[in-house]
């Protein structure tokens, strides 16, 4: 038995599926479940059972000589998001429940952080760890996520194997329900459908010119890859970069789109939006050494083929996967 924690989200919800796809059918499946187009997710996947995720921490204690491996993934994932204290509760005391009782009976786990712990990039975006305590998000989620990051390392007792993923700038399918928080491919497509052209943020930093601004985007099937790698091998503790390793720019995947539809690119620049304006990256790339020396095999999808195989084979038909 595998249990999936926030498995009606987008990246857990394509675990779930790949799992599947994989041979894994004994899956449980942890969440709130109370978003019905969110539930759309899970649709047609084969589950054990569907645990609320206010009772898992009482279900594990029932059903722990059942589970082999626990994957969390839930979170809330809003970067916009300023309420700390529910942060604080879903990502940072969450988490900790779940590592702790993956502890204490004996469970492996694999856990999501993400590349906005990096903040503005001064440090760099290396997964050494020694540079965890000294990174400054620049958002509330960002500071959660690394907030847990810190205090995994702290940790005396620790799962006999456990892997943290800091994940880079995911794109692909499944994130139909994601509003403003979904990946640039989904709210160019959803431009093109209704206006046959698309709108980027403008930069608001001297360095990059419109449109230029520049982050490692990652296919979520070769996240999931990656995530499954560990699960089966259990080698190798430590916290981890999951990105592409090639940053590319806003411009490329907006134009990866157009060239998928087989439309002319028609492309406008308007303001970032001031609430998240002071808050916005410009710049991530994953140093990808860190994986590679781990013995994971997954070849990243080129940005072209992952987009276009997104647009194609889900958007155009409204599918999941």
């Amino acid at each position: 038995m595998i249990v999936v924690t926030g498995a009606a989200g987008f990246i857990a919800s394509c675990m779930v599926a790949y799992l599947n796809e994989c041979g894994y059918k004994d899956v449980v499946a942890v969440d709130d479940f109370s978003k019905p187009q969110k539930n759309l997710n899970l649709d047609g996947k084969q589950l054990s059972a569907r645990i609320h995720r206010d009772e898992f921490i009482d279900w594990l204690a029932k059903n722990e000589n059942q589970v082999q491996f626990v994957i969390h993934l839930g979170a809330r994932t809003d970067t916009t998001e300023f309420d700390t204290a529910l942060l604080t509760r879903l990502n940072l005391d969450y988490s900790k429940a779940v590592w702790q009782k993956c502890v204490e009976y004996g469970l492996p786990l694999i856990y999501a952080s993400s590349a906005a712990t990096y903040g503005d990039g001064q440090l760099g975006f290396t997964d050494d760890v020694a540079i965890i305590p000294s990174l400054l998000p620049l958002n509330p989620y960002g500071v959660s996520k690394n907030e847990f990051d810190k205090w995994v390392l702290l940790q005396t007792e620790k799962p006999y194997f456990w892997a943290g993923f800091k994940f880079f700038n995911v794109y692909g399918p499944n994130e139909y329900h994601k509003g403003r928080m979904a990946s640039v491919v989904l709210h160019t497509f959803n431009q093109i459908k209704q206006h046959g052209s698309m709108k980027l943020f403008r930069s608001h930093n001297p360095a990059y010119k419109d449109g230029e601004q520049l982050r490692d985007f990652v296919y979520v099937r070769d996240v999931c890859k990656v995530l499954l790698h560990f699960m089966e091998t259990r080698k190798h503790n430590g916290i981890y970069n999951l990105g592409s390793g090639q940053a590319r720019t806003f411009l490329d995947l907006a134009n990866a789109v157009f060239a998928s539809l087989g439309k002319a690119a028609e492309i406008e620049f308007i303001d970032t939006p001031a609430d998240i304006r002071d808050k916005y990256q410009y710049y991530t790339q994953a140093e990808m050494g860190k994986l590679a020396a781990a013995g994971c095999p997954v070849q990243f999808t080129p940005l072209e083929a992952g987009v276009d195989e997104y647009v194609k084979d889900y958007l155009v038909t409204g599918g999941f996967f």
